[in-house]
């Protein structure tokens, strides 16, 4: 996505869930003024960032989203904030921009726990005595019951992210697959002979940054909540580990990454990117201030050369499909050993892959068995090779017939190129009865460590890891849906006669990866599997 990968004060692109209360928010308070205001309890209100006066709460608190991203409900939510926690909170964003800090730090309770903050900053402030009749209002226009609610809010974040992510993938997928198979359409006047793979795979890598030239790439990347605010709120929180630092962005793209660095105080960001997004960026980067501080380089790593010997940081978001695809983290491990200080930090510093059973007999019979009857004909053609080709899909969590293993924990500080390259053992418990094995899906986890020496337990869950202070975030389905959403590999029923498994079965296994040649970003995966009977092995290619 290589992504390309957030962050500047609470962004609201949040799901659905998390916008409801200043949506629907009213700011009068009626209790024992019904024979004086009956009709219309609004009354005005100042901004929270700005001196302007709003008719009332509601559209004070829009306006706080939409132009300086901060979402009160979504911070209450996240935060798990009572009445008086709310009270601290706005006093505090008061007190901050008031002191003139734009974009206050509320990413943890403690930020405004002193009891300082129940000193109201604005005298008869009027989103405080409101407050209640906020709560109660997103109460009561809650649909439903919490779990139908709670229903279609996933389905419509779901449907949101399917409709976003789609055309980045397409993009990605178009530039790789289709500049391989062009052997012929540009060979040399007269000639006789194809391409060689070398030189294939060179046109590939050309449309790959082609690819990251266009807007819709990176506006997907942006949106997507999970991942940009895990850059920015790292950044942000351990502002000491950044400031008077030089960090390294790689495959920099629109600039964001950077921007968060040099805000938290790095003396110098040198931000390197091969596509034509980088003469956006440095107008990004100009209009907002921050060319003094930011160098931005067209080229690849591998060629470009740096103002600099050493980096004290080298940050990127290289994470493509099932990790690797993409193959964009070589170009950072070569950025580390090359660069980086010999007590310099990697962000993010870990990840790992994850493996589980995946059973989903309805996705089986969507995108299987619909080409059996197709309006009344038969499409049996349309199935060749449909099992040779790896998934990216939002899964459900309860298409997971078992528990996740991680096959493959990434160390970046000292995992080499090499090691890309792999077969590992895996064993998962089944944890339910289901008829048959469908597949398996696999997907990635990141954890942002302050410091080189941090230790990262051997099975990290990243929900765990939040509550003990560490930025991290799953792209599995049991987290918010990422854009990297999940791979998953459908298992050849033609080939593996489908069987029933029992709670309590225990399946091993091995899974490899692969680069579809030497130099490609395509991947290939390998999976081999076996209960107490039956072993089985099957191919697929994600492309």
């Amino acid at each position: 996505m290589a992504s390309s990968s957030a962050a500047q004060p609470p962004v609201d692109n949040s799901p659905a869930d998390a916008r409801s209360v200043s949506d629907d928010s009213d700011s009068g308070n009626e209790e024992g003024w019904e024979d004086v205001e009956a009709e219309d309890d609004s009354q005005p209100v100042v901004g929270l960032f700005t001196e302007q006066v709003f008719p009332d709460v509601r559209s004070m608190l829009q306006e706080c989203k939409e132009k300086h991203s901060f979402d009160l409900s979504k911070i209450q939510k996240d935060l798990g904030l009572d009445f008086l926690d709310t009270i601290k909170l706005v006093n505090y964003v008061r007190s901050e921009v008031k002191a003139g800090n734009k974009t206050p730090d509320v990413s943890s309770k403690a930020k405004f726990a002193d009891n300082a903050f129940m000193k109201p900053v604005l005298e008869d402030d009027a989103l405080l005595y409101s407050l209640d009749d906020i709560a109660e209002e997103d109460t009561e226009a809650a649909p439903g019951n919490d779990a139908e609610r709670k229903v279609i809010e996933l389905q419509e974040n779901l449907d949101r992210l399917q409709t976003q992510f789609s055309e980045y993938r397409l993009a990605v997928q178009k530039s790789l697959a289709d500049q391989l198979n062009k052997e012929d359409e540009k060979l040399e006047p007269g000639a006789s002979v194809k391409k060689s793979p070398a030189d294939k795979i060179e046109e590939a890598d050309e449309g790959y940054f082609t690819s990251y030239a266009y807007n819709t790439i990176h506006e997907s990347m942006l949106k997507d909540t999970i991942r940009t605010d895990a850059y920015r709120d790292f950044v942000y929180e351990n502002k000491h580990v950044f400031k008077d630092k030089v960090v390294l962005d790689v495959g920099c793209g629109t600039g964001i990454l950077s921007m968060f660095c040099a805000k938290a105080g790095a003396k110098k960001v040198i931000s390197v990117d091969n596509s034509d997004i980088i003469d956006r960026a440095k107008e990004i980067v100009y209009d907002n201030g921050l060319g003094d501080v930011i160098t931005l380089i067209r080229g690849k790593i591998e060629e470009v050369t740096l103002p600099v010997e050493k980096v004290d940081i080298i940050i990127s978001e290289w994470m493509g499909y099932a990790l690797l695809f993409e193959a964009m983290f070589d170009s950072v491990i070569y950025a580390r050993d090359r660069y980086l200080a010999p007590d310099g930090l990697m962000v993010p510093s870990h990840a790992t892959l994850r493996i589980a059973p995946y059973a989903d007999p309805d996705f089986i019979a969507s995108h299987i068995s619909f080409w059996d009857n197709v309006y009344g004909f038969k499409m049996n053609p349309m199935k060749l090779n449909i099992y040779e080709e790896a998934l990216v899909r939002c899964t459900e969590s309860t298409s997971m017939a078992g528990d996740s293993a991680v096959f493959l924990p990434l160390p970046l500080h000292t995992i080499t190129v090499d090691e890309l390259t792999f077969l590992k053992e895996f064993q998962v418990t089944i944890n339910q009865d289901i008829d048959a094995l469908d597949g398996w899906a696999i997907w990635f986890d990141i954890f942002f460590m302050p410091s080189r020496d941090s230790i990262v337990p051997d099975n990290p869950i990243p929900s765990d890891m939040q509550k003990k202070g560490i930025v991290a975030f799953t792209t599995g389905p049991n987290g918010t849906q990422t854009h990297w959403m999940q791979t998953v590999c459908l298992i050849d029923h033609g080939k593996h006669a489908p069987k029933p498994l029992k709670k309590g079965q225990v399946l091993t296994g091995k899974i490899g990866y692969e680069k579809k040649e030497k130099g490609s970003r395509l991947l290939n995966l390998d999976i081999e599997w076996q209960d107490e009977n039956t072993k089985s092995a099957q191919h697929w290619s994600l492309a």
